[in-house]
Formats: C-alpha cells, structure tokens, sequence
C-alpha cells in the first residue's frame, strides 16, 4: 500500500489545519515526504461544496514552486486537478500522477494525455463538472453498480484513445462526491473488494470527510481516529493507494496492522 499524502495550496480546504500558505508550499511537501508520503498530492484548489473556482492560471502559480523544488523527484508528485491547462502543462514538466475528480472527461484531453507517462487517478463523481455539491446523490443500493459502470466506461475510452491500461488507477470517490448520506460512502467502502474485482490498482480518500465526520459526530479537526479506522479497513480490502492528511499515522498503524496479520497468519 502507498500514501498519497495530501498537500492543499489553498485557503478553503474543508479541513482548516490543512491550507498551505504559498510561501510553504515547498516545506509541505518535504514534510509530507518525511512523515513516510509515497506521493505529494498538490491540490491548487479546493473542490468542496463551499469553495471557489480557481482559474488554471492560478492554479499553474500555485503549484510552480513545488515542481521546481521536486524537479529530479516528480515521479513522487501528483497533481489534484481537473482543469486540462493544469493538467496538460504537469504532464509536460514530468509529474509522476494526476488526479481528476471527474476522473478525465474531455476525450481531446484523454488523447493528448497518451503521449505522456505520467499515471492517472480516475476518480468517480456524482457531478458531472466543477465542484462537489450537496445536492446531487447517489443512493446506497446503487452507488457500486454505478461506479463500476462510470469505470468500465471510462477505462475503455481512456484505453481507445492510447492511454495504456497500466496507467490506470481507480478511484470510487468518497463524501459529497459520492452524495451527501453517509450510508453511500460506507457502503462503498464495506464493498471495495467488488471495485479491485475490475484488475486495477484502487486509490481510496476518506481522510476527514462528511461522512466519517457524521457517524463520529466530531468537527474535520477531531477526526483523525475516525479517519484512520477508515483507512485501515481500505488498507486491508487491497486498495493500493490511500490519499491522506497524516501520512505519519498512517504508516504507523498500518506497520502494527500487517505485523499482527503476519502473526495470525503463522
């Protein structure tokens, strides 16, 4: 399992603690690194229900100075974005993933982006553009059947227009990306295993989210435990990706959680 170890630039993550001041961003991601991130995952914009549109120059500002300090590292950066100027222009300076919350719609996009090596995250979303809202919902009995749907199609375009498989990576989306009841999202979560069932690497993201937050009855900034029981049962369906603010905690509890299955499986 790799962490993907969330770096947000902005100043309206749903997660306060989160926001990175501009003129952090480069001790961010080293200390995102340091606390055992496999990957940085720059957000130059948040994509939450309250948050503002940023334009892809903005956003292009934002995530320059992380790219010249990984410059001989860019295969552990990543690149949160669903904007193809964004998009294209990582790709070109060599990132190593890019992540798409509505997982890589433009077919013009998919066929430029063939010519690269990068990887990508192809995230599932109940909006079919910009931002997460609370209005739109997919109901529990048929958010999996959905987004196995949303995968095989999109896989096969992506596929069809010189995207090779191997760089695939799937992502069911969690929280308002999937609806505002929380019943979705752990019902998602509870049948990860049908999802790793379509042969490709799964990248799961619940750190602090609605849903969690809803059955914890705590604020974003109380639900670390919440968000690392989350993790580990992702962890331990397969996922090969979780996207998280604590990479630290994380790594920790997942050394303590495959040390035991070792030993119980002795």
């Amino acid at each position: 399992m790799k962490i993907f170890g969330i770096l947000n630039l902005t100043e309206d993550s749903f997660f306060a603690d989160s926001r990175t001041p501009l003129a952090e961003a480069v001790v961010g991601a080293e200390r995102l690194l340091a606390a055992g991130a496999d990957v940085v995952d720059v957000g130059p914009a948040a994509s939450n229900p309250d948050a503002a549109k940023v334009s892809a120059e903005e956003e292009l500002r934002r995530i320059a100075p992380v790219l010249n300090h990984l410059a001989d590292r860019l295969d552990q950066v990543s690149i949160d974005t669903y904007l193809a100027e964004t998009q294209l222009a990582a790709a070109a300076r060599g990132v190593g993933y890019l992540n798409d919350i509505h997982g890589f719609p433009d077919a013009r996009v998919r066929e430029a982006l063939a010519g690269f090596d990068c990887r990508l995250v192809v995230m599932h979303a109940v909006q079919a553009e910009g931002l997460a809202t609370r209005e739109a919902g997919l109901e529990p009995d048929r958010a999996v059947e959905a987004i196995l749907d949303f995968f095989q199609r999109r896989v096969a375009e992506l596929e069809a227009a010189g995207v090779a498989r191997d760089r695939i990576i799937l992502d069911p989306g969690m929280g308002f990306f999937l609806g505002a009841n929380p019943e979705t999202s752990f019902r998602v979560l509870a049948r990860l295993p049908e999802l790793k069932a379509l042969g490709l690497p799964l990248l799961v993201s619940v750190s602090r989210k609605s849903f969690l937050r809803a059955v914890a009855g705590v604020s974003a900034e109380e639900a670390g435990p919440a968000t690392l029981a989350g993790e580990l049962w992702a962890a331990a369906q397969g996922c090969d990706y979780i996207r998280t603010h604590d990479p630290r905690g994380l790594k920790q509890a997942w050394a303590v959680w495959t040390a035991t299955q070792v030993q119980a499986a002795r």
